[in-house]
């Protein structure tokens, strides 16, 4: 019986270090480079099993009041909400409280195309509703709080833009009308909802639906980087509802999504149909590779919030990266965590400081700048010593020099070259490359 025990323990401790047989060095030193560089503000969690293998969090939750963020930071995880969302429909599927088939008109008969849009149209994206966050007028209302009455008039002004089911099509629309069916049938709010159905039973003790910003709270603020790190706007929760309301942890996300996937939430079949990829829309989900690998997850992004959270189910394993400030493409870096946690190969970044310009040397570059070819104008001001640009519409972004006259833009892959004495810059993005000139 003594052996016996020794085996068992052996055994235990070996299938202890499987789960964490990685160069965690490596991985401390990808996330040590992050933050000297300044790159990333957020948490990383990975978990096996529901078990923490690896966590780290830089940057704070409050840079005015210096108060630095930790591994219980809560932070807003925009469009994963839409994950949680759709495993509550899911639950009342199975409690024939709702169906697939269940039709818009019953509870919504004023929403444009009601009598012909589905539950399961919604899930995926196939309705055809406009999305309002798209809106022109969003801007000027997102950080102001609206009633469910006030919502649904905005969704009917701004109707379809295609035939229910014709294709896919992102739009918070889907889910926010979601968040609105699940109240009705319920008869109680979403944040009651998600708290009795997924909270309390996967002991996420760090996930709630959001209110105002407390950083006494631990909940992080988000920004933006432009010449340091700026504040970036609030939105009013009241707006995207279950479509992206929810504040959480990266640890409680992946025990979220381990909860999920042993089928603690939703039954087996359940869970194959919101994995179930209908021109790449799951229910809830998307489905992502990593090499030979796949996976099951959501990202998301409000104001200057991003986030994943994904899981491989033939490994069962979790990871979560959530941010309230990035300065690279987030991507790149889950892309090294995972290489050097599945032990593949990969060379860790040479980050490099970006060269520092005098404000007069920035005017040289500054204008407006177009072409018939090009959709947006572009316009290049400065903040004290730091190039800006801001397309027509869009948001502006800081540009940071790497070359003479060249300059980048890492979280969208942009790459500027001006050439000031032709009153021209060459833009590179995506594989495309556009010239324009100075008007």
């Amino acid at each position: 019986m003594k052996k016996l025990f020794v085996l068992i323990a052996l055994i235990a401790a070996c299938l202890s270090l499987n789960a964490q047989a990685f160069n965690k060095q490596k991985l401390d030193s990808l996330f040590n480079s992050i933050k000297k560089f300044d790159k990333t503000m957020g948490s990383f969690s990975l978990t096996k099993e529901g078990k923490i293998v690896y966590q780290r969090t830089i940057g704070y939750v409050d840079i005015n009041n210096q108060i630095k963020a930790n591994n219980e930071s809560k932070y807003r995880i925009g469009s994963i909400s839409k994950t949680f969302t759709s495993t509550i429909i899911m639950q009342l599927i199975e409690e024939n409280k709702l169906a697939l088939s269940s039709r818009l008109d019953i509870l919504f008969p004023a929403i444009p195309n009601a009598k012909l849009i589905t539950i399961e149209q919604m899930l995926r994206h196939r309705s055809g509703l406009f999305n309002f966050t798209n809106a022109k007028d969003y801007p000027s209302f997102m950080e102001q709080p609206k009633s469910q009455k006030e919502m649904l008039e905005i969704i009917i002004k701004n109707g379809t833009v295609f035939e229910p089911d014709e294709k896919a099509e992102y739009s918070n629309t889907n889910y926010l009308l979601l968040t609105y069916i699940i109240e009705k049938v319920e008869k109680k709010s979403f944040s009651k909802v998600l708290e009795e159905r997924i909270t309390k039973p996967c002991n996420l003790k760090n996930t709630y639906f959001g209110g105002k910003i407390n950083t006494k709270n631990n909940e992080a603020l988000s920004y933006k980087k432009m010449a340091g790190w700026e504040l970036d706007t609030e939105t009013d929760m009241s707006i995207p509802a279950g479509a992206g309301g929810i504040v959480s942890t990266a640890t409680d996300l992946n025990r979220f999504f381990t909860c999920l996937f042993s089928n603690q939430l939703v039954s087996e079949e359940s869970l194959n149909q919101m994995k179930t990829m209908v021109d790449n829309y799951g229910l809830g989900l998307f489905q992502y590779p990593f090499f030979e690998k796949k996976a099951f997850g959501h990202t998301g992004g409000i104001d200057g919030f991003r986030s994943l959270a994904t899981y491989f189910p033939e490994d069962k394993v979790s990871v979560a990266f959530i941010r309230n400030g990035e300065n690279m493409v987030a991507n790149d870096i889950l892309i090294g965590a995972l290489s050097i946690y599945f032990n593949r190969d990969y060379q860790l970044p040479a980050f490099s400081p970006a060269i520092s310009l005098t404000s007069e040397e920035l005017d040289q570059y500054m204008g407006v700048y177009s072409t018939p070819t090009f959709p947006l104008k572009l316009a290049i001001t400065k903040n004290k010593n730091v190039l800006i640009a801001q397309g027509t519409g869009q948001p502006s972004f800081a540009l940071e020099a790497f070359g003479t006259h060249k300059f980048k833009f890492d979280q969208a892959n942009l790459k500027i070259e001006f050439k000031p004495l032709e009153n021209k810059l060459i833009l590179q993005q995506g594989g495309g490359t556009f010239e324009l000139t100075r008007e």
